[in-house]
């Protein structure tokens, strides 16, 4: 069994390596693809690991599959455009 909540929610919050949050946010946006980044109420724990952001996405009973799959290649254009 994973956690014990019973209305728990699946969100994630990530980093790419060498590619700041709040870029991951605004190249995702252009892809139609809305996720937050910043500090999430974690700040004095991101400050102490040296994070400067994490981006979030948030997902629902309303996302289908195909948004998923937007998702994920939004993510890999992302980590094309800064290789």
């Amino acid at each position: 069994m994973i956690g014990t909540a019973k209305d728990k929610a699946p969100i994630f919050s990530f980093i790419l390596k060498d590619i700041h949050a709040h870029d991951i946010g605004t190249l995702i946006d252009r892809e139609g693809v809305a996720i937050r980044t910043g500090h999430h109420c974690t700040q004095p724990v991101m400050k102490h690991f040296g994070v400067p952001a994490t981006a979030r996405a948030s997902l629902a009973f309303y996302n289908t599959k195909e948004e998923l799959d937007i998702l994920v290649v939004a993510l890999k254009k992302i980590i094309g455009v800064f290789k």
